[in-house]
């Protein structure tokens, strides 16, 4: 039995966009509905019709199985790529001639064919062999799908790297952050995607979201912090105890040292790792900068009244 045209199904071109399509599905649906044509079965086979055309045409994947292969290729298990080899090995004819399996099959010595045996091989994999492009049996396997996902992190974690647990469909899986992971990192855990029917299953993919840090960021490769300074220490020049991944270090601020300064900690940054350096940890000083001018001892005094307003107590790693 030949199979339909879902385009024309629909009433529409090949190259319709999904607009059109919509339209036209709309309008269909609408004359088919049983509602409006009561106990017409003829009505009801073409509301039904309308529907598998529009729900192939209207999802891009699906439509493009379609174009490439026919209905054949929307089959649950469906594989493109052993089709191919299948049908240049002269396995089969293009699907646009409309030849069902009795048309393929039905020529010469076709009274003999047992079409359930037909069947079993290619759509049960009975006998399919390594070609099969419907797998299952000692055919091809197919592989499962990929499941893809988000894990969300805190920032020292995505610094140091280290180990979350999931809860997986119900399993509990461990997995493994590398240190430096970043905002869009993408993790893929082998074999904890979804299930196959006689083949491997696919991988968890998981995109990680890192939460944000009061004092810390990544940017590129490095580990960047605001660090708080008085305007009396800026000026003067002190030394400060900040905390890093490694734990705690001293960074010398020089004297007349201003706002949004830059001072770099080669190596306090990432961890490193069998393949690559730790980076640097960047240190961006904040503070109102005292104007050199009005820079005597008297108001140095003063500012020193008031120092403890750029407490670096809550400073955390």
């Amino acid at each position: 039995m030949a199979e339909q045209d879902l385009y024309k199904l629909l009433g529409v071109a090949r190259d319709a966009d999904a607009d059109a399509i919509k339209k036209a599905y709309r309008a269909l649906a609408l004359k088919y509905h049983p509602d409006r044509n009561p106990g017409d079965k003829k009505a009801e086979e073409s509301f039904k019709g309308v529907n598998h055309a529009n729900e192939v045409l209207s999802d891009p994947k699906k439509r493009k199985l379609y174009d490439d292969f026919g209905e054949i290729g929307l089959r649950e298990g469906f594989n493109p790529e052993a089709y191919r080899q299948w049908q240049s090995a002269g396995g089969g004819g293009g699907h646009h001639s409309g030849a069902g399996f009795e048309d393929i099959f039905g020529g010469s010595g076709g009274g003999n064919v047992d079409f359930s045996e037909l069947f079993g091989q290619y759509f049960q994999g009975g006998r399919a062999g390594a070609g099969s492009p419907f797998g299952g049996g000692r055919g091809r396997a197919v592989r499962g799908r990929d499941l893809e996902s988000e894990v969300t992190i805190d920032l020292p974690l995505a610094v140091r790297g280290g180990e979350v647990t999931l809860n997986v469909r119900g399993e509990s899986v461990r997995v493994r952050i590398p240190a430096g992971a970043k905002e869009g990192t993408r993790l893929r855990i082998a074999g904890k995607g979804m299930p196959a029917q006689g083949g491997q299953p696919g991988d968890l993919v998981l995109a990680v979201k890192v939460d944000a840090h009061p004092w810390f960021w990544i940017e590129e490769d490095d580990l960047h912090v605001r660090l708080p300074v008085s305007t009396v220490e800026a000026w003067r020049g002190t030394k400060v105890t900040i905390p890093t991944p490694q734990g705690e270090v001293t960074l010398r601020v020089p004297p007349h040292t201003s706002h949004g300064a830059k001072l770099r900690l080669r190596g306090k940054g990432i961890p490193g790792s069998a393949r690559r350096e730790a980076s640097d940890l960047m240190v961006h000083i904040e503070l109102a900068a005292l104007p050199e001018s009005t820079a005597t001892e008297e108001a140095i005094k003063l500012l020193e009244t008031v120092q403890a307003t750029a407490s670096r107590d809550d400073l955390r790693f």
